[in-house]
């Protein structure tokens, strides 16, 4: 039996090279496969591989300072679901550019908002209404087919794009707002807390565990709505077999969660895409400018 393994920890690594080689080794020895950044902020990983090798994976893995506590999330899937094994060291566990004003101590990400647990977020929603609003604290792509009800979407590609986005005053009336941010696992989110509250965002808050561990208590039958996008082969997830379909297709605006890389090999976006208009290859372009060159290389 194989499944899918998601993870991270804010801690101060004192030699993160020692702690990128040592991880690479050991999920080669497992035969596990996925995704791992690891920086003097701590780590962030996905990998995948047979149930037994991820439990050994678990264990070796606690044994590193710091990393006794991690909060593990399972998700179906598999090592097939990614092309190869990538421990990759970098500054920022999260790319927000945000290094020069974060900072990591052993309890984690300094002046990040509170924890809360999935029932904790429908208890404060259901107590305090309007004045509660979400966050997405990841890209445009992911929130188009998947997100909390009331829920603000900022305008970002990357997560770069995210400071500018909170210097710009587009979202000074949520300041006195309850904001709870929410991503996928929650990494993402320990840092935008924290970098809301440095903007002066009174009262943010963050899901613990993020989307996967709200998914797993209330499935489609709580406050998410939709299909959660994934950084592998799988795409996308969804928590239950009633998930509400809520992306719409570029071409028809049908209901659709599926996307599709653009046919042009220059370019780095992706196309949201319904299975009909998907059967017309002419379709697959992210763009007109796309079509035109793929074009330009035919006739060419």
């Amino acid at each position: 039996m194989q499944k899918i393994l998601l993870y991270y920890k804010f801690t101060p690594v004192k030699e993160p090279e020692l702690l990128m080689l040592w991880q690479k080794t050991l999920c080669d020895s497992l035969s596990l496969k996925g995704r791992i950044i690891v920086s003097a902020q701590g780590i962030n990983g996905t990998v995948g591989g047979d149930i037994e090798n991820l439990k050994a994976y678990i264990k070796a893995t606690k044994q590193f300072p710091g990393f006794k506590d991690i909060l593990w999330k399972w998700s179906d899937g598999g090592h097939d679901n990614f092309p190869r094994m990538s421990v990759k060291l970098k500054k920022e566990l999260v790319a927000f550019e945000s290094y020069s004003e974060i900072v990591v101590d052993e309890n984690g990400v300094v002046g990040g908002g509170p924890h809360l647990k999935p029932e904790e977020v429908n208890e404060m929603v259901e107590k305090y209404g309007d004045d509660v609003v979400f966050f997405d604290g990841r890209n445009k792509y992911e929130a188009a087919v998947g997100r909390f009800k009331n829920t603000v979407v900022p305008d970002t590609r990357t997560s770069r794009d995210f400071i500018s986005e909170l210097d710009s005053g587009k979202y000074e009336e949520l300041k006195n707002k309850k904001v709870i941010t929410y991503c996928t696992g929650g990494v993402r989110c320990e840092l935008l807390s924290a970098m809301m509250k440095k903007r002066g965002f009174k009262d943010v808050y963050q899901i613990d565990g993020g989307i996967v561990k709200y998914g797993e208590k209330y499935g489609d039958d709580g406050l998410w709505e939709g299909n959660l996008y994934v950084f592998d082969g799988r795409m996308g997830m969804n928590f239950s077999d009633h998930a509400k379909v809520i992306g719409e297709c570029v071409h028809c605006k049908g209901k659709t969660s599926n996307y599709e890389n653009c046919l042009e090999p220059s370019c780095n976006q992706l196309v949201l895409i319904c299975e009909s208009c998907k059967q017309d290859d002419k379709k697959l372009y992210h763009s007109p400018v796309c079509a035109a060159k793929a074009l330009t290389k035919v006739s060419g």
